[in-house]
């Protein structure tokens, strides 16, 4: 077995040798070989010259990826991913408030069976208004929306199976909902509580202003795990209580008309009623273009609409 180690960098130069140092204190006595891929994603501080000296320091641990511009966290972890030759995964922050001691605990659980191991910063060490309430929010909405309850989605701190990160790609802040992608598929997850602790070097990259952004992701990981396949059950199901209410609205016209003498016409639920019947159709018709463009995505890629967990005396068919 081998463990890769994915870490985004983002102007954290006094944290870079502090991190490598403590990776290597966490790990010493493990019996698996492993790998940090550290990921710089633009930084504009001495962060590139850090790793490129780690780099040289240490070949045999130490693989650094150098981004030419700041694309975001989720891109350089997707990046760290497709560099990664381990048959476990495990994501964390550079700025030393995830403990690497964690690591060993974590790639238990995996060999124990699970797919996905998440961290919960059960002690955060974060201001509560603006750091600790928010999440917590984030966290409820985000659970009760995907189905699978996790306490942290926010930490980066978790452990995968390579297979699991294989079927999806990662874009916006993606990379807080890859346990809610794996649920989808069936993967076994678990959340442990970790380490979490202050940052004593460079600032937080984050804050309130990226909330929008994950309320729009949300509902884009919500479609593709719930729709992706059958994207008409929710557009045709929109269209249908759309057509249902028009045709209820005309119905309380005729009645209103047979019985109170009140002109169809003349009322303005006709015009709500015809907008709904249209929009109805569209959003319907829409769904049936969704259809086509779902099974045009799996056939032109030979992209199998299901995942399996295990073979049983039946080889792997050949691409």
């Amino acid at each position: 077995m081998k463990l890769s180690i994915v870490i985004p960098v983002y102007n954290e130069v006094e944290n870079i040798p502090l991190l490598h140092k403590a990776i290597h204190q966490a790990l010493k006595s493990v019996k698996y070989s492993w790998e940090m891929i550290l990921v710089d994603d633009g930084s504009v501080d001495k962060s590139p010259e850090a790793l490129e000296k780690l780099a040289s320091q240490d070949s045999k641990f130490v693989k650094v990826i150098l981004l030419r511009r700041n694309f975001g966290q989720t891109t350089a972890i997707s990046a760290g991913i497709d560099h990664a030759s381990g048959d476990i995964v495990v994501m964390m922050d550079a700025d030393l408030q995830n403990d690497p001691a964690d690591i060993p605990g974590m790639v238990a659980k995996i060999d124990e069976g699970y797919d996905v191991v998440s961290g919960w910063r059960y002690e955060r060490k974060d201001k509560f208004f603006l750091r600790v309430l928010p999440s917590r929010i984030a966290n409820s909405l985000i659970s009760w929306i995907t189905g699978v309850h996790l306490h942290d989605y926010g930490c980066t701190l978790k452990a995968y199976r390579r297979d699991i990160l294989s079927g999806f790609r990662l874009y916006g802040e993606m990379h807080r909902f890859i346990p809610a992608y794996a649920g989808s598929v069936g993967a076994k997850i678990i959340e442990v509580r970790v380490n979490h602790h202050a940052r004593k070097y460079g600032k937080a990259k984050y804050g309130l202003e990226r909330t929008t952004k994950v309320i729009l992701d949300l509902m884009t990981v919500k479609f593709l795990s719930s729709y992706a396949s059958k994207p008409n059950y929710l557009f045709g199901g929109l269209g249908l209580i759309m057509m249902a209410i028009s045709f209820s609205i005309v119905i309380f016209l005729v009645i209103n008309r047979i019985f109170g003498g009140e002109h169809i016409v003349r009322s303005p639920l006709l015009q709500m009623s015809v907008m709904l019947f249209i929009l109805g159709v569209q959003s319907i018709l829409l769904g049936l273009i969704a259809e086509l463009l779902v099974r045009t995505y799996h056939e032109s890629q030979k992209k199998a609409t299901y995942t399996i967990r295990k073979r049983l005396n039946i080889k792997k068919p050949v691409e």
